[in-house]
């Protein structure tokens, strides 16, 4: 089932309902609007307990210390290093990251970084000989109109890196992670054996959700923000760690929006 153009609108905005930062910043707006109204003791508590939660969601959501042990504790499963041992595939399996489109200013239509790791970490494993495909999935993110699909550029690119069109699949239909899975399984058939390649903190539901359409999934990680595993993420402790910082922020985001997709998935039975 592919979302319609309304229900994909809404998945996104729904979205925005996980994140640290859109709390801290309702959280705010409830004590301002607190302290402008008539002062009354139970007023009083209520405007004492949304200043303090604003402080400590932002606390915990931007500062490295708790952004890195959540990082490295999402990354670290699954990490797979396919190399000569690893049994032939039927395809290699790479899901769009984002595409930035063109504009007055950008002169041509861009990958995101995470779409330019993923296609050269597909490539690589072409190369090394685990599989003769090499399918790209992703599709059209805009909410209004039309935009670039990443599949068609991100394929591009995998030629460029030496992989020949002809063993290049793509799919532009999908939008979301089970789309991304319920297209490879309408261009590969079931019970097929794939390398799945998307970023290490992406690679917990995407498996699952692949998985769960019947696949044999040997997860590929592309692309860590955590540097050491969880029991070892206190090694670089340093004082910055403890103030604020913005990459810490998206991390943290990130963590929570992979950990909320994996309980919205489980609850509709997606997984």
């Amino acid at each position: 089932m592919e979302l319609t153009p309304f229900f994909f609108g809404l998945y996104k905005l729904v979205k925005y309902g996980v994140y640290p930062l859109t709390w801290a910043v309702g959280l705010a707006g409830l004590t301002l609007i607190l302290t402008w109204l008539p002062p009354t003791p139970t007023r009083r508590r209520h405007t004492r307990l949304a200043a303090t939660m604003t402080c400590l969601i932002l606390f915990l959501a931007t500062t490295p210390i708790i952004a890195k042990p959540l990082t490295s504790l999402l990354e670290s499963w699954p990490v797979n290093h396919p190399g000569p041992s690893t049994p032939h595939a039927h395809a290699i399996v790479v899901l769009g990251g984002g595409i930035y489109d063109k504009g007055t200013l950008r002169p041509s239509i861009e990958l995101s970084p995470e779409s330019r790791q993923r296609t050269l970490c597909g490539a690589e494993l072409y190369h090394q000989g685990l599989a003769s495909t090499l399918l790209i999935t992703g599709g059209d993110l805009s909410l209004f109109g039309s935009g670039p699909t990443e599949p068609a550029t991100m394929k591009e690119w995998a030629i460029r890196l030496g992989v020949p069109a002809s063993a290049i699949l793509t799919d532009d239909r999908a939008r979301t992670t089970y789309e991304n899975a319920l297209g490879t399984k309408r261009l590969l058939g079931e019970q097929t054996s794939i390398l799945l390649v998307s970023s290490a903190g992406h690679l917990w539901r995407a498996t699952a959700l692949f998985e769960k359409q019947g696949f044999h999934v040997t997860p590929y990680a592309c692309g860590f923000h955590a540097k050491h595993r969880v029991m070892e993420a206190w090694k670089d402790l340093t004082l910055f760690d403890f103030l604020p910082a913005s990459w810490a922020l998206q991390r943290t985001t990130e963590v929570a929006e992979e950990v909320a997709g994996m309980i919205v998935y489980k609850l509709i039975g997606k997984l």
